[in-house]
């Protein structure tokens, strides 16, 4: 447990993210003085927002910071500016522990839109980097890396409909089992299976009334996710992506993107049937190709079963396959790691997702954890460097970076892809640049509208109350679309 108290009620989302970056295994909590009932040992860290200064110790150590003795040039204002609180307790954590983090004081999931910002004014690819070592203290390997993405997300997003495009992304919440580490929107098709057909009923009543509101608009990107689409049976396939083609001008996507995932879940007649309705790129996720760890993760399926449904999609034609994997699964060592690359590499997808383990809450993984203890989760820097250099040796560069909460080591997800093979999806749904219109349980809207404000319209999680209350969900759709023309 750590506890850390606040005179002001301020920052304390970003105060709470940097220490649990610091101290991923502890429970920590960001406390106003006097709030809750504490011993004076169980406090970590007190910060005080003065009116000329902040002023941070650490109670155990005696150690104390203050931004006058500092020296750093901060915009200090009564009460002291967010920017001067990450950059002391950053400092200070570092100090405390004789580390640092990766990603230095950042706590955002999308690096890659400040080093976007840093082009877009006419910075080089090496000017964003080092803006990025300074100004936010990345280490020089990760700041490189997200310049050298958000040049390569550029140069990808300009063939978009500057006006009028948007993106679709459709939801099916269903899944062969739950993974111990999933906390995504998905239930077990065998619960479902009698009632796959009623779940499209309501998203092909979604789609008709969502298609009304993009009216003379042009769709970039077609994203079939989960869950795991290929749970559907070949004819449900058919005709979601019909009821798709009849309501959406959909000829001229860049991009059409169906997350097959689970090879369990892949048949070659269903593949055939994303071939013929022009869908042409698709993910056979392995996470790992060891067979303790996929029973370990509750997955059902055999490393056998990644190779038969990789080659199978290879014979029906699909030249564009993303294979996702996630550094830092329960007990997997760097050995392990390195296991399933080259057994990866032998396959030769065109595009590489290099997860780390984001530990959930919502998961089975966080229970797991308290039983078997924070050390069983091994995601290093070699990991990761193996990783990329998997990667190349495979002539792939990396072209989308996100972070999430919580993650193994506070390392990064990492998509790389042979050149044109690119997930032009991924750098949208990062970048939030580009209206993503999002159908089916658990799916989120995103509408960007002028000045880039976002404003968001979201469909419940449970299919039965998806299915229920579809009609206030297209009408929250209609709201947030007619407020905004």
């Amino acid at each position: 447990m750590i506890n850390a108290t606040v005179n002001l009620d301020l920052y304390r989302y970003e105060i709470h993210s940097l220490i649990k970056a610091f101290y991923p295994e502890e429970d920590v909590k960001v406390l106003l003085t006097g709030e809750g009932k504490q011993e004076a040992q169980e406090i970590f860290m007190e910060i005080l927002f003065l009116p000329e200064e902040i002023v941070m110790r650490l109670p155990e150590t005696g150690v104390q910071m203050r931004t006058a003795a500092q020296g750093d040039r901060y915009d200090i204002k009564c009460p002291a500016g967010k920017a001067a609180m990450k950059h002391m307790l950053y400092r200070m954590l570092t100090q405390h522990t004789g580390r640092e983090l990766p990603w230095g004081e950042l706590i955002g999931i999308r690096p890659t839109k400040l080093a976007m910002a840093q082009l877009e004014k006419g910075a080089t690819v090496e000017e964003t980097a080092r803006y990025m070592e300074t100004e936010h203290k990345v280490s020089p390997e990760k700041a490189q890396l997200a310049a050298r993405i958000a040049a390569k997300e550029k140069k990808l997003l300009s063939p978009l409909h500057a006006q009028g495009g948007y993106s679709i992304y459709v939801g099916i919440p269903f899944c062969p089992t739950t993974c111990l580490y999933c906390s995504f929107t998905s239930f077990p098709i065998g619960a479902w299976k009698d009632r796959a057909d009623l779940y499209l009923d309501t998203l092909e009543k979604e789609i008709e009334s969502a298609a009304a509101l993009m009216q003379g608009r042009t769709p970039d990107t077609l994203y079939i996710g989960g869950g795991t689409p290929t749970t559907l049976e070949p004819l449900q396939l058919e005709r979601l992506i019909t009821t798709l083609r009849r309501n959406f001008p959909l000829d001229d996507l860049l991009e059409f993107t169906v997350e097959a995932g689970r090879p369990d879940s892949i048949t070659r007649d269903k593949l055939r049937v994303l071939r013929e309705c022009g869908v042409k790129r698709i993910s056979v996720n392995p996470q790992t190709m060891l067979e303790k760890t996929l029973r370990l993760i509750g997955r059902q399926h055999t490393v056998d079963d990644v190779r038969r449904a990789f080659y199978m999609a290879r014979e029906e034609g699909f030249d564009n396959i993303n294979m996702d994997i996630i550094l830092g699964l329960p007990e997997e060592t760097e050995e392990d790691v390195q296991y399933t690359l080259s057994e990866i590499e032998k396959l030769g997808p065109d595009s590489l997702t290099a997860h780390s383990l984001a530990v959930k809450r919502a998961s089975r993984l966080h229970k797991y954890i308290e039983q078997n203890g924070f050390s069983s989760i091994r995601n290093t820097d070699r990991c990761v460097r193996m990783a990329a250099q998997s990667a190349a040796a495979m002539g792939m560069e990396p072209y989308y970076l996100y972070r999430q909460k919580n993650m193994s080591g506070n390392y990064e997800n990492v998509g790389y892809a042979r050149e044109g093979k690119e997930g032009l999806y991924n750098v949208l749904i990062m970048e939030e640049i580009q209206t993503i219109l999002a159908l089916g349980a658990g799916s989120i809207t995103k509408g960007v509208f002028p000045g880039g404000r976002i404003e968001r319209s979201d469909n419940c999680k449970d299919v039965a109350t998806y299915i229920r209350n579809i009609d206030e969900m297209n009408a929250r759709k209609e709201r947030l679309f007619h407020k905004n023309q």
